[in-house]
């Protein structure tokens, strides 16, 4: 009865499904290493991506019931479902504990490693809200395990190696985003008269730039060097190539996060432009390396 009394959209948007963009790293993990032309790797990346997207969302909705009073008073999570009373927090808690366990199910279907690193991420960002967030740099790189967990997740699913180089670039890259989230909630806060988290306490600009910077460098060193792996045994260099719009993400991300606007990177990477561009340039010139070397 209860249940019945929730829109369908307020359920949808305490899904958070523009989140699910994080994703495609379980599909580009196999992307990567060239595997998903192989017999039912599209099948398996495909079914550890949906997986993955209804963990998220469960965990979502978990840490939204959780931090509903801290929600309600920030200037835009105050309109999430919950924080604003649109869905009640038993709806809200019953809704995500629903996804995880559907999430984790469909594991089932893949090999059983899947479901140990699905198992894996759902410990961490449960973690994460209770405990991780709470403790200066761990709560980044507790950020950049869950990006490194849905790439192993890909690669586990579909039966490939993954690169080492392109691990390291999926972890500083992460947590580039992370310092730059962490960047843009320090610049709000201070221009607010509400008292910062203790971990905001600690943090400086300064020193949050600094580590932006250190690893946007660090990730595109790892990305050069799987790049100049993959295209050792090719021709012509496509994948090296592909640096290129794989740099100019990375700078247009600093750009933007020294402005403050990095707060909610998922938001930029759907209707920044040049992001678009820069991601759109690098599929065209992957795809390009990919049918050179068919």
């Amino acid at each position: 009865m209860v249940a019945s009394a929730v829109p369908v959209t307020a359920l949808l948007r305490l899904a958070r499904p523009k989140q699910w963009t994080k994703n495609f790293l379980v599909v580009a993990a196999a992307l990567a290493a060239g595997s998903l032309g192989h017999h039912g790797a599209w099948l398996k990346a495909g079914l550890a991506f949906i997986a993955f997207c209804a963990i998220a969302s469960g965990i979502y909705a978990l840490n939204d019931v959780r931090d509903r009073h801290e929600d309600a008073a920030h200037p835009t999570k105050c309109r999430r479902p919950i924080a604003s009373g649109e869905v009640s927090p038993s709806v809200g808690g019953i809704f995500g504990a629903c996804l995880i366990a559907g999430g984790l199910l469909l594991t089932v279907t893949l090999p059983p490693l899947v479901t140990l690193v699905a198992q894996a991420y759902v410990v961490l960002t449960l973690t994460y809200t209770l405990i991780w967030r709470h403790i200066v740099v761990l709560d980044l790189f507790s950020i950049a395990g869950g990006f490194v967990l849905r790439a192993v997740a890909g690669g586990v699913a579909v039966g490939v190696p993954l690169s080492v180089w392109f691990l390291l670039v999926i972890t500083f890259a992460a947590v580039m985003v992370a310092a730059g989230k962490r960047d843009s909630e320090l610049a709000r806060v201070r221009l607010s008269s509400r008292q910062p988290r203790a971990v905001l306490r600690v943090y400086t600009h300064r020193t949050l730039r600094a580590l932006m910077v250190a690893a946007c460098g660090a990730a595109m060193i790892a990305y050069v060097l799987w790049a100049l792996a993959q295209s050792a045994s090719v021709g012509f260099p496509w994948r090296l190539l592909t640096a290129v719009p794989f740099g100019l993400a990375m700078a247009r991300y600093l750009v933007l996060a020294r402005a403050g606007a990095s707060e909610a990177p998922d938001e930029l990477l759907l209707h920044d432009r040049p992001m678009l561009g820069a991601a759109g340039l690098w599929l065209i010139v992957f795809a390009l390396g990919v049918s050179a070397g068919a």
